[in-house]
């Protein structure tokens, strides 16, 4: 059976964990975490990068450095995982979801002024498969409305938007690392913070509402409560994991790419006779290979070519379920205007296995599978 995913390893991981258990310091913030968190901040060029236990917990920490109150709403797309709106109704927010575009899967930015009121507090675009949104025009509304971006990049590290790292245009950013992410820690994540205003208080939300991080830096002589917070410090054994990828992400994001392009370039032809649709990618963007899916004609369609793939195999899966439909989203959420693409383009998607070091044998085994059904 080809899976679906295989969680990265690329060879120094159980020597960091060796060495972080060596160094009698497993728990959050040792030599490890430090690592990762420059590694973050070098290469996005974001003011911090504190890695957190997920990347909900990274949301939910923007939503309190948001200041994110009962009654306020945040706008975003349906098709997204629970996790993004969970960090802001967790706070006693009302969420607007609108539609998303049918190319890139992302929030369509030209909807989104048509969910502002005047109790919206936040934008929060989703960059699906690590594509940025049209962050330009999202940042223009944000600027125009005073309103915060929290940008959902779980699956951005490595892409970019004209230049501009995934998780650094908006306010805040959040990465995750978990196992079936480009980079893996098996559960982990960071947030990403723009304002150095905001550091410290991130500090101090990440350590149980203390201000210990000053402490262990020798700027204050003893650690004290200051403020709300919750312990989302991972440990350093995942941290010891997550940084023998990172050190050599380059090698993991160009292996990742040519997978991709492979794909692109066998399914190409089952495209042109329109059977299917392929990943589009904006011009402006730089994507990591998060993903690849493709788009079938509709839902029964869908299903018969991931059992077909299945009994041949390959695990092949569909994506998320519209937050809107589900019984919290109709709760704590509202759908604003027409659900014109959310549910239909949702309902297409199937994503063939993705992950680090996929041979070429396989993706060739899937592409033949996928021709092989269409020409049935």
């Amino acid at each position: 059976m080809i899976s679906f995913n295989v969680p990265p390893v690329v060879g120094n991981e159980l020597k960091y964990i060796e060495q972080a258990i060596g160094n009698h310091k497993i728990c959050g913030d040792g030599e490890f975490t430090k690592k990762c968190s420059a590694w973050m901040e070098e290469k996005t060029g974001t003011a911090k990068a504190l890695l957190t236990t997920s990347c909900t917990h990274a949301t939910e920490m923007a939503a309190l450095l948001a200041d994110i109150q009962p009654g306020d709403e945040v706008v975003m797309p349906s098709f997204t995982f629970v996790s993004t709106a969970d960090a802001f109704v967790l706070r006693g927010a009302k969420v607007k979801f609108v539609d998303i575009r049918p190319d890139t899967m992302n929030i369509d930015e030209t909807l989104i002024e048509d969910a502002i009121t005047d109790k919206t507090k936040a934008i929060v675009p989703v960059h699906y498969a690590g594509v940025g949104c049209e962050m330009d025009t999202i940042m223009d509304i944000a600027r125009k409305h005073h309103l915060l971006v929290i940008e959902d990049a779980a699956q951005g590290v490595m892409s970019s938007y004209k230049g501009k790292a995934l998780g650094t245009i908006g306010d805040y950013g959040c990465y995750s690392f978990h196992e079936t992410k480009n980079y893996s820690m098996g559960e982990g994540g960071a947030l990403l913070i723009k304002d150095p205003d905001m550091i410290e208080r991130a500090e101090i939300v990440r350590e149980k509402g203390t201000n210990r991080s000053k402490f262990f830096r020798g700027q204050i002589d003893k650690y004290t409560w200051v403020d709300a917070g919750s312990s989302y410090l991972p440990s350093e054994l995942n941290a010891a994991y997550l940084w023998a990828q990172l050190e050599q992400a380059d090698m993991v994001n160009d292996n990742r790419l040519k997978s991709w392009n492979l794909y692109k370039e066998l399914l190409t032809p089952i495209a042109e006779k329109e059977y299917i649709t392929l990943p589009y990618i904006p011009e402006e963007c730089t994507h990591n290979a998060h993903m690849f899916y493709i788009k079938t004609k509709n839902l029964e369609e869908r299903s018969a070519l991931i059992s077909y793939l299945k009994e041949n195999g390959v695990l092949a899966v569909f994506h998320y379920i519209p937050l809107h439909g589900a019984p919290a989203g109709q709760k704590y959420g509202e759908f604003i205007g027409e659900d014109k693409y959310t549910t239909r383009e949702s309902e297409r998607l199937v994503r063939l296995p993705m992950y680090y070091n996929l041979s070429e044998e396989d993706i060739t085994y899937v592409a033949e599978l996928i021709s092989r059904f269409y020409a049935r």
